[in-house]
């Protein structure tokens, strides 16, 4: 029997000597008084009320996602340190850790999009911001909806659509753009734009405002978790906490930390693939670390209510960010790129069936996510998701050896891109010509970049087009393309590029 198996039922037989000689005794004692059908009809009811006792209560979920939080920022995993995480490491040292784990499209939405269906963002609708989430697509919430659940959620949504002309969609979202998550509900759609770090608001499931002044957001979209977390659970229940931190404050364009936490990260670890390379890190990254310092409190804080609560042991706990953040040092912005710095993501988990601590360096991808904490929930994974349940590599070695250890990861709006990230390359396509806000893909790529990931794991030196690697970009570049068609697109053609830039 695995660990996410439950047992059977027990039934009357099973009842042990003891209760045996106490039901006989029972029937005998009701028996004199006025009759044995009553008795056992009483017996039945107490055998069978001990029975549902023993039932495993099906296990809760909560995934915490945090907005633009880079994967190496996790202190456990000995990368940076300078980084402040002992919740976060715990849930590493207790659990498992996907640290080969990418996003399969590096900008808010999309993300999130892959996140919740299992599908690549091209098929969900949300192939850039301000779409909406195609609403036939089966999503965490209404899987587990359909199989008793509650599906419940705090924080910042970003798959509603936005109406930028009429200054529409960033606060409330109705109940038919909520992916299924139809129980209790307090955020906003954009809560970067209804919101800053110390003032703001979100909406109930009614659309009434809920204000919060004075107060990080972190801890204010904590305490409403928190609230939640306490009322009286009847049913299992799936809780999304969706932070906006350590995202930029976009009206400030700028990190902001809790008062008084970037002064602890004056002059920090600087990551090798920031240090050479201009950006706006200089300037950014202590309030950065900041930010993350505190979500990893809010993170503690939400495992410490659910143990006081009786119900972390029976709770699958996954935390992940959308994407993560290269300080405008491959692009103009912070993301939307092919690098490790914009795909890479946290991607860590613990709870029943999942407390090996393991760690296990194999590409994943977020459309995984869903699949997984259905898989591990002990529901059946829908057959339209493309991603894959990732327990078998949790249990079975050679499912580890079997595993195509790569990812396609999508782009747009920067670029209308491509990318497959395996464990030694990163190999990008783009069409030059193509405007990546108006058009969602292209049947006409070019070679763009090609990193070594083994030899060059901070992605500083462009391979694409020199001669020594043509054997290695013709493999990727036919990789890439069964991916592409894999993901529901119809095949392009990629040109080789000319010359080494």
């Amino acid at each position: 029997m695995t660990e996410n198996q439950t047992r059977p039922e027990q039934d009357s037989e099973s009842i042990g000597p003891t209760s045996r000689r106490e039901f006989v005794k029972g029937v005998a004692s009701i028996a004199a008084l006025g009759g044995i059908s009553g008795a056992i009809s009483t017996a039945e009811t107490s055998a069978n009320a001990s029975v549902n006792s023993r039932r495993p209560r099906k296990p809760n979920v909560v995934l915490y996602v945090a907005d633009q939080m880079r994967w190496d920022f996790i202190g456990a995993y000995g990368l940076n340190p300078s980084v402040k995480t002992p919740n976060l490491n715990k849930i590493v040292e207790r659990g498992v850790a996907f640290t080969g784990a990418v996003t399969n499209q590096p900008l808010c939405s999309p993300s999130r999009a892959c996140m919740m269906t299992g599908r690549y963002a091209t098929e969900t609708g949300m192939w850039k911001l301000d779409l909406k989430l195609n609403q036939d697509l089966p999503t965490l919430a209404t899987v587990l909806r359909n199989e008793g659940y509650t599906a419940n959620f705090v924080g910042k949504w970003h798959l509603a659509p936005v109406d930028r002309a009429r200054n529409l969609g960033s606060g409330y979202v109705p109940p038919q753009y909520r992916g299924g998550f139809l129980d209790f509900w307090e955020g906003a759609n954009e809560l970067e734009r209804t919101s800053h770090p110390y003032k703001g608001t979100i909406w109930d499931a009614q659309g009434s405002p809920i204000n919060f002044e004075d107060q990080y957001r972190v801890d204010f979209l904590t305490d409403r978790a928190v609230r939640f977390l306490k009322q009286p659970q009847e049913k299992p229940f799936l809780l999304f906490i969706s932070q906006l931190e350590p995202h930029f404050q976009n009206n400030e364009n700028r990190f902001v930390a809790p008062n008084g936490y970037a002064q602890r990260y004056q002059n920090p670890f600087v990551p090798s693939d920031l240090l050479h390379l201009p950006g706006d890190w200089q300037a950014q990254l202590p309030d950065y670390y900041g930010c993350i310092e505190k979500i990893d409190e809010s993170v503690g804080i939400i495992l410490q209510t659910l143990e006081e609560q009786n119900q972390l042991d029976n709770t699958i706990f996954l935390f992940s960010s959308d994407h993560g953040c290269q300080f405008r040092t491959r692009n103009a912005e912070y993301k939307r790129s092919p690098h490790d710095s914009s795909i890479r993501v946290p991607f860590i988990a613990q709870g029943p069936g999942l407390n090996h601590s393991l760690s296990l360096p194999e590409i994943v991808g977020n459309i995984d996510m869903t699949p997984t904490l259905l898989d591990a929930a002990g529901v059946a994974v829908p057959q339209s998701m493309k991603g894959k349940s990732l327990l078998p590599l949790i249990h079975d070695p050679q499912a580890r050896i079997d595993h195509k250890n790569q990812a396609l990861i999508q782009i747009s709006e920067s670029m209308v891109g491509r990318a497959i990230r395996t464990g030694e390359w990163t190999y990008c396509v783009a069409d030059p010509d193509a405007d990546g806000h108006t058009v969602s893909s292209s049947m006409h790529y070019q070679e763009y970049q090609m990193y070594n990931n083994y030899g060059d794991p901070a992605q500083l030196v462009n391979l694409a087009g020199r001669q020594q690697f043509k054997e290695s970009a013709v493999q990727l570049r036919e990789e890439l393309l069964n991916m592409i068609v894999a993901s529901g697109e119809a095949e392009p053609a990629i040109a080789s590029a000319k010359l080494y830039p």
